[in-house]
């Protein structure tokens, strides 16, 4: 299983690469939208915890859910990022951003064991945060269709990232280095909530 999550990044990472020098020879505002749109999340890193913390915790509850909460975590977050670019508000956005970290961060430390369902739902509640942060943050003339892909690709390769790691949960030592990155992950959100990032 982890020959093929290790297939699946390097895959994600050509296509980026493909895709960004296809684009580069078309419009410009396709180019830099995309480009904004893959660097945003991996820029901030209140952005990039929360999305590692996804993927661990997938890889903590195991299947179906080490790939259902990827692929829910990106779809939810399309649809904030949407409701950001029509500048639909949703209040404490940064909050809700900083809180997604604490939140996973916690259920990772502790290996929370909820039902697939309801690991969703608070996934999908999260990612509505991040999706709408990307959204209102599009750069002005940027190709929004572009910019969104751009930041769920590079979302899942986080994804991806995450259930890597996770996969130390296998071995005794590695789940607890796994909880402990939980624990990190969830001091870095709290460090984000109260200002000290």
């Amino acid at each position: 299983m982890a020959r093929h999550m290790f297939r699946a990044v390097f895959a994600a990472m050509f296509v980026v690469l493909l895709t960004g020098s296809a684009w580069a020879h078309g419009a410009h505002g396709v180019a830099g939208g995309f480009w904004s749109g893959v660097l945003h999340p991996v820029t901030g890193w209140d952005h990039v915890i929360a999305m590692v913390a996804v993927g661990l915790w997938g890889a903590f509850l195991g299947r179906p859910a080490v790939w259902i909460l990827p692929v829910v975590f990106p779809l939810v977050m399309a649809f904030g990022g949407a409701l950001g670019v029509l500048g639909v508000p949703l209040p404490h956005v940064e909050t809700g951003i900083a809180l997604s970290a604490v939140v996973l961060g916690l259920l990772v430390a502790s290996a929370a064991r909820l039902p697939v369902l309801w690991a969703g739902v608070i996934v999908g509640i999260f990612a509505i945060f991040h999706g709408h942060a990307h959204g209102t943050e599009l750069p002005e003339a940027a190709n929004p269709f572009a910019y969104a892909l751009g930041f769920v690709i590079a979302t899942g390769c986080l994804h991806v990232l995450g259930i890597l790691f996770g996969l130390l949960t296998r071995w005794k030592e590695g789940e607890l280095a796994v909880r402990t990155g939980g624990v990190a992950v969830a001091a870095g959100g709290l460090a984000f909530l109260t200002g000290w990032l």
